[in-house]
């Protein structure tokens, strides 16, 4: 997903926007993206994993395929309810949200051959972690239509 495309679909996004499934709501699921971010640019540290093989199976079938993120997939390590809000509302969330893709981008720009640690699959470069975004992002963004 390119900035601008993400600029676009984050102006279709505002408090009114109801989510077609799950239970975040619309900033929820804009920090949850910033989350995302952050960790694939290494300003959010979490454990490196040796993935399993049914993990590297999910890596295969969730990255290299044209197969959407299933609703209901649930994100490692976050806790079944809602976190707290960090931003003080949607558009300084939608802001952040930018200023840490831009991190990301710069991150891997800087450093091509770099890997940092996914959760879920274990260390992802640069293609895979794009990989993973954009179906991440279509997800979200496509939860609340945007």
């Amino acid at each position: 997903m390119t900035k601008a495309t993400l600029l676009q679909r984050l102006q279709q996004l505002s408090l009114q926007s109801k989510a077609k499934f799950g239970i975040l709501t619309p900033q929820h699921m804009v920090e949850h993206l910033i989350l995302t971010l952050k960790m694939s640019a290494g300003r959010i540290q979490i454990p490196e994993i040796v993935p399993t093989e049914k993990q590297l199976a999910q890596k295969q079938a969730l990255l290299f395929t044209d197969f959407p993120f299933p609703q209901g997939i649930k994100a490692p390590g976050l806790p079944a309810t809602l976190l707290e809000l960090r931003y003080l509302d949607l558009e300084t969330a939608k802001a952040e949200l930018i200023k840490s893709y831009e991190a990301y981008q710069l991150l891997f720009q800087e450093n091509p051959t770099k890997h940092t640690p996914h959760p879920r699959f274990g260390l992802l470069n640069f293609d895979e972690w794009q990989r993973f975004h954009a179906k991440h992002m279509n997800h979200h963004l496509g939860q609340f239509d945007c």
